[in-house]
């Protein structure tokens, strides 16, 4: 049930064709159609990992958190490093979807699903 997700930058100003070396891999609980399955993160929470990847910076590892149904990536305890997904828990993540993250600069950016294994 868990599964490794590859998320890249999609197309956006200064990027006219997304970034492959600027992205995210996470593992989480997902089911059969690609939704996320929190009683299944509650049950692996320690195993549920991200790594930020971008370019000319060192990757950052941490951890895919839930706090009442709110979605984010967490790099250190507390909220300064937290990085919100969009409607995390609406999304079916498969390949050639796209997902929403607030990063630590404040922007939002879109991610290309690429790969689920």
């Amino acid at each position: 049930m868990l599964r490794r997700v590859r998320l890249e930058l999609a197309r956006m100003p200064g990027f006219p064709d997304g970034a492959t070396d600027c992205g995210y891999e996470f593992v989480a609980p997902l089911d059969e159609q690609g939704h996320l399955d929190a009683t299944a993160w509650k049950e692996n929470r320690d195993r549920c990992t991200v790594r930020r990847f971008w370019r000319g910076e060192r990757p950052e590892t941490g951890h895919l958190e839930n706090t009442r149904g709110r979605w984010f990536f967490s790099y250190e305890p507390g909220s300064d490093d937290d990085e919100p997904i969009f409607k995390f828990d609406r999304h079916t993540i498969v390949p050639g979807e796209y997902l929403s993250i607030t990063e630590h600069d404040g922007e939002t950016r879109t991610f290309r699903v690429v790969s689920v294994r």
